[in-house]
């Protein structure tokens, strides 16, 4: 029996309820007629432990490729190794100045309620540094997502876990071999970490990790796989900014400038809590990217006006049948 569905078709009637539950339907019509879904992924999203459904959604093939920020590439794993050294911080609104100071003498950097203990960079520092370096070395660059799976598959980091593995998205995708596209990698802990290793002499060379263009080529191709199969591809966005733009951007590219007979995004939906005020990307309302070449007319388009750590677990399990 599906106990969320069938709450949330009774009770999720108006306004943004309604939203919710016709972005679900839509998904879920989506999939049943042959098409795949790409989602984003902004926000801390990982460390609010969103990978406990985003897995499962990936593991079913309801989710078939992922645009990430770095940091929330690198926050699931951060989560899937430490979680149990994380501070909780209910009270987060009443810090001063010198609570968060002393957070930061303990060695935990804050995230709203959730604290994340330094030793946990250390730790994927000590691991992700030998993959830089050899990558460097032998010119074999990769994609960030890449190197996440290389440090996944290491048979002796499993005995760090400390919540089921089934609750991280990275694995997941790792699992289903499904690309995440992380544009801005520098703007991430890891990203941090690899350019002082750059600058140290520990990694030869920037070129260890691939590009943001590079990562465009892949999604281009990726997306062009599809079309040659006549494969309807759907966009959920979690929030805006360069993991919402970055992808989205492959449509107005391909057509535009390089003059390829593609279709527009065959969905879109966006949970987000942006104004349109201050003419960001975040906040944009989806008739705008109609005129961007990124949507067509008769594209499905939902704006959720919502808080993605409430709402987005909802759809998932909407189109699970949860």
């Amino acid at each position: 029996m599906s106990t969320i569905r069938n709450f949330m078709d009774k009770h999720y009637r108006h306004f943004n309820a309604r939203e919710v539950v016709d972005a679900a339907k839509a998904w879920n019509k989506l999939l049943d007629g042959g098409g795949e879904m790409l989602i984003t992924l902004s926000g801390a999203m990982s460390t609010a432990e969103l990978g406990i459904s985003l897995a499962e959604m990936i593991r079913q093939g309801k989710v078939s490729a992922i645009c990430s920020t770095a940091a929330n590439l690198e926050e699931d794993v951060f989560n899937l190794l430490a979680h149990n050294e994380y501070r909780m911080v209910p009270n987060y609104r009443d810090l001063s100045p010198q609570d968060e100071k002393e957070l930061y003498n303990q060695g935990f950097n804050r995230v709203t309620d959730t604290c994340i203990p330094e030793t946990v960079f250390r730790h994927a520092e000590k691991r992700l540094t030998k993959a830089w370096a050899e990558a460097a070395k032998n010119d074999a660059p990769k994609f960030p997502f890449e190197f996440m799976y290389q440090l996944l598959d290491d048979p002796t980091l499993e005995q760090y876990f400390q919540v089921p593995k089934e609750h991280s998205w990275v694995y997941a995708a790792k699992e289903k071999g499904i690309p995440i596209f992380t544009p801005g990698f520098e703007d991430s802990t890891m990203g941090n970490i690899f350019t002082a290793r750059v600058i140290d002499g520990t990694v030869s060379s920037h070129r260890a990790v691939r590009t943001g263009t590079e990562q465009l080529e892949l999604l281009c191709n990726w997306y062009l796989e599809r079309d040659a199969r006549k494969t309807p591809v759907g966009f959920f966005q979690i929030g805006g900014g360069i993991a919402g733009d970055f992808p989205i951007c492959v449509i107005p590219m391909l057509i535009q400038d390089l003059e390829r007979d593609v279709p527009f995004w065959a969905y879109f939906a966006q949970i987000g809590d942006s104004t349109t005020s201050f003419g960001s990307y975040s906040g944009a309302v989806p008739n705008e990217k109609i005129t961007w070449g990124k949507l067509d007319i008769d594209t499905p388009r939902f704006m959720i006006n919502s808080d993605a750590t409430l709402v987005a677990p909802l759809i998932f399990a909407y189109v699970l049948g949860w």
